[in-house]
């Protein structure tokens, strides 16, 4: 099926552009976001028509995406989600979610502007793509976490695992601790008991 692009489609073509797509496509994405039109005789003839409009606009819009662009590009935004021990959600991370915490934080955005590569379904930093504008896309990273302080650890630049291994160290030295804390205790407590003992000696041979 023949379209005419009415704006630039990544991997399809440029404005203005006679291409070839599968029907389905068209009539459920194309068309109906008003990014194409069928390429009939009349459709030609009528974006010919609106050409100059259709530039000028796509120029406006693509000046506001690309103001927003040096804001948000780069940018960071916490999610908080319940995890197993292992990192794993209960549940998983969508295009709603990041669209929300980004607006939260001032950046207007729609979900159908968040592009992930696959479903986000573990805790730590996650980059991906949103696109403002057909000709401006820029990164941002989701920091998935169990809580705002383990975002800030996960911010520094530190994994689950190794938050982890961190707490599992930690526990471990107190329990070392505190053994030889008992230890110390038991030694005293002998040291005690054996005074007298020694005490009762030296009476004896006097």
């Amino acid at each position: 099926m023949q379209v005419i692009l009415l704006e630039r489609v990544a991997k399809l073509g440029q404005m203005g552009d006679v291409v070839d797509v599968k029907p389905g496509y068209a009539r459920n994405y194309l068309l109906p976001q008003g990014k194409a039109l069928t390429a009939s005789e009349a459709n030609i003839r009528r974006f010919e028509e609106q050409k100059a409009q259709l530039e000028a606009r796509n120029l406006e819009t693509r000046k506001e995406a690309e103001a927003l662009a040096e804001k948000l590009d780069g940018q960071q935004f916490v999610i908080i989600r319940s995890a197993s021990e292992s990192g794993a959600l209960y549940g998983s991370v969508t295009p709603r979610d990041a669209a929300a915490a980004a607006t939260e934080e001032g950046f207007t955005i729609d979900r159908k502007q968040v592009v992930l590569t696959g479903p986000i379904k573990e805790l730590g930093l996650h980059t991906v793509s949103v696109v403002l504008h057909p000709e401006v896309t820029v990164e941002i990273k989701l920091n998935v976490a169990r809580s705002a302080e383990e975002a800030e650890l996960q911010a520094s630049g530190k994994s689950i695992q190794e938050l982890a291994a961190e707490e599992e160290a930690q526990a471990e030295f107190e329990i070392a601790e505190l053994f030889e804390d008992i230890g110390s205790a038991a030694s005293e407590d002998e040291e005690l008991a054996a005074a007298p003992a020694e005490e009762g000696k030296e009476e004896s041979k006097e």
